[in-house]
């Protein structure tokens, strides 16, 4: 049997479309009851809700999942994995084998919650409250910058909504007017463990959903021409649509019906196979849904060589003046480069490529989840986002870094005001843990830049760089130490000073204070190398090694950042990795800052230049 998709719903298309969510239904149960695990209640709520918007709505081409006009759909509510897989199904994008044999098995394209492994998934979901954020993304970038009739469409749990980032996007939503973003709330009253803070109470979703600007419409989420109608007035809206779906959990299978405890367990193959049999048994419906509007044929935008910043050799620049000015280079040769901003522009000098190219700058206020979301959202229409902030507030935004990483997704991040360098504002500013929570996202990048040439230099590079980068940029201006145009390669360091008796690594700010305990120490006798550790994820282990072997393993590492999973950390891992002996003398922030000036806090925190002169005179 094949569905197609028509404008006017007649009563054929109502048994048909009951029909494929029958077999969406029986598809979740049988998948989920052979791996021994998933959410097949959580699946069957949702069921006629994605029959209805897979047969009728979403416009999308499952041989070419890489069609810029395809619609987007996102699962918010990951663990509902196996409604969606059995959507795949029913579409023909994956075989019943595939689905029956290989969900949650090691090795499946088919994982517990959806990954972008699968070239219809866009982005890793299952870490609640994140779909809805990443998809207004989506939709910013195909509204305001493809101008596409691409439509957003985001699955959401009720439970989800307990969390902020979920009105968070909501805001922002209202805020850009995304008449091309409509979420569907699966409101099916209960949680993990059992009912929701509101349950059924639809009234305080649609007063909560239109506070934020955003249409709300109530429905039947078991009502296929409600539903039905409800979307094509979604798609044809003026600003965003949240379509609040009063929903049973486990409808379908009355034994587990509005049973919280059936939360999260698959059902043993008895009830399966009772479940299966009320349900009609196993169907082989093939869904043919709307196609999207054929997509003009354009030339990729050509990419130019930016013309980076050019900086003097011992004037003192701030590196987050020379992110401002490489971000707003970037911005003339890449028309696929974009930016975001955390309401603190001025800072960040983001403010810079938004007063060149407003076009392509979107403003996320303080909201630093849906900031992260809306990069991710952004690449996963092929753009190049550069979101900054301060560096301590990052940590809000780490569970969407985090997934962001399971995600692959290409973007990069900047903090700024990092460290104790910072001086007076005090330890609420400071970034003292951001090195080691993006060190620790898999495929990351982190760089600490010391001057603005390596800066601007770096920055050239990410557009272009897979994963998640991250870059570290300090307030204060320090002396330019290299000539424009010199190569700074990821993973690589640069000898800023030769010598052999002991070796001061350093990164940012503390590369400087390094040159001057070096100076120090020249007048003591004491010939110390010093190592510009710009790139300290991945770190330069060959560098390392031949340091070791040049100095007897003789190392003192200095770092404005906590001790834990910093520079020190990536040293000694490397180190350990080599097997090369060495004496490594660990300065870094180990106490509670407070409020003084940049050199007071440095001096304060044990690695001002008196300290480097001490720990390298212990070595050597």
């Amino acid at each position: 049997m094949t569905l197609e998709a028509e404008r006017t719903l007649h009563d054929e298309d109502l048994t048909g479309l009951a029909e494929l969510a029958a077999q969406l239904r029986v598809d979740a149960i049988r998948c989920s009851t052979t791996a021994g695990s998933g959410h097949p209640t959580s699946s069957l709520s949702a069921a006629d809700l994605l029959a209805v918007l897979v047969a009728r709505h979403l416009r999308y081409d499952w041989s070419y999942p890489g069609n810029p006009g395809n619609d987007h759909l996102i699962f918010s509510k990951g663990h509902a994995s196996p409604l969606l897989y059995a959507v795949f199904r029913a579409t023909g994008a994956i075989s019943e084998q595939e689905l029956l044999e290989t969900y949650r098995q090691s090795g499946s394209r088919l994982q517990g919650h959806p990954t972008p492994v699968l070239p219809w998934v866009d982005v890793a979901t299952g870490s609640l409250g994140q779909g809805l954020p990443v998809g207004v993304g989506v939709a910013l970038a195909a509204q305001y910058l493809d101008r596409s009739p691409a439509h957003v469409w985001v699955l959401c749990g009720d439970s989800e909504t307990a969390e902020g980032s979920v009105w968070e996007a909501l805001d922002k939503a209202g805020h850009y007017g995304l008449r091309n973003l409509t979420a569907i709330v699966d409101v099916n009253r209960f949680g993990q463990r059992g009912p929701t803070e509101l349950e059924w109470d639809l009234d305080t979703y649609r007063r909560r959903v239109e506070a934020f600007g955003c249409r709300a419409m109530v429905v039947d989420g078991h009502d296929l021409g409600a539903i039905d109608e409800a979307y094509g007035q979604a798609r044809e809206a003026t600003g965003p649509t949240v379509v609040l779906a009063r929903t049973v959990k486990g409808k379908g299978v009355p034994e587990v019906e509005n049973d919280p405890a059936w939360h999260g367990k698959a059902f043993d193959p008895e009830l399966a196979d009772r479940a299966v049999r009320a349900l009609g048994g196993p169907r082989r419906i093939r869904v043919a849904g709307p196609k999207p509007p054929p997509a003009p044929r354009t030339a990729p935008a050509e990419h130019g060589q930016p013309q980076l910043p050019r900086y003097e050799r011992g004037t003192k620049v701030a590196t987050r003046d020379a992110y401002g000015d490489a971000l707003h280079a970037l911005g003339a040769a890449r028309p696929d480069v974009v930016a975001l901003d955390g309401e603190v522009s001025d800072s960040t000098r983001a403010e810079r490529f938004a007063a060149a190219y407003p076009d392509r700058f979107f403003q996320m206020f303080i909201a630093e989840q849906q900031l992260a979301a809306a990069a991710v959202g952004l690449a996963v229409r092929g753009y190049r986002p550069f979101a900054a902030t301060f560096a301590a507030f990052w940590s809000r935004a780490y569970d969407f870094i985090r997934m962001a990483g399971v995600s692959r997704a290409d973007i990069a991040l900047v903090g700024s005001h990092a460290g104790v360098e910072i001086g007076p504002d005090g330890p609420s500013q400071m970034g003292l843990e951001d090195i080691a929570a993006l060190r620790a996202v898999p495929g990351s990048t982190v760089l600490s830049p010391a001057d603005a040439v390596s800066c601007a230099a770096l920055v050239a590079q990410l557009p272009d760089h897979p994963g998640i980068s991250y870059l570290r940029t300090t307030r204060g201006k320090y002396p330019v130490l290299y000539d424009d145009g010199e190569p700074f390669p990821i993973g690589g360091s640069r000898i800023v000073r030769d010598g052999g008796d002991v070796a001061l690594l350093g990164t940012g700010v503390t590369v400087h204070l390094c040159l001057a305990a070096a100076d120090e120490l020249t007048r003591e006798g004491i010939d110390a190398r010093v190592i510009d550790m710009y790139s300290i994820k991945p770190v330069d282990r060959q560098r390392l090694a031949e340091t070791v072997v040049k100095t007897g393993g003789r190392l003192v590492v200095v770092e404005d950042h906590y001790p834990q999973g910093g520079l020190g950390s990536a040293v000694l891992e490397a180190l350990a990795d080599l097997g090369e002996p060495a004496r490594v003398n660990h300065l870094a922030v180990r106490g509670l800052p407070g409020s003084g000036t940049p050199t007071q806090q440095l001096d304060l925190a044990g690695i001002g230049v008196g300290a480097i002169v001490s720990a390298a005179r212990a070595l050597a």
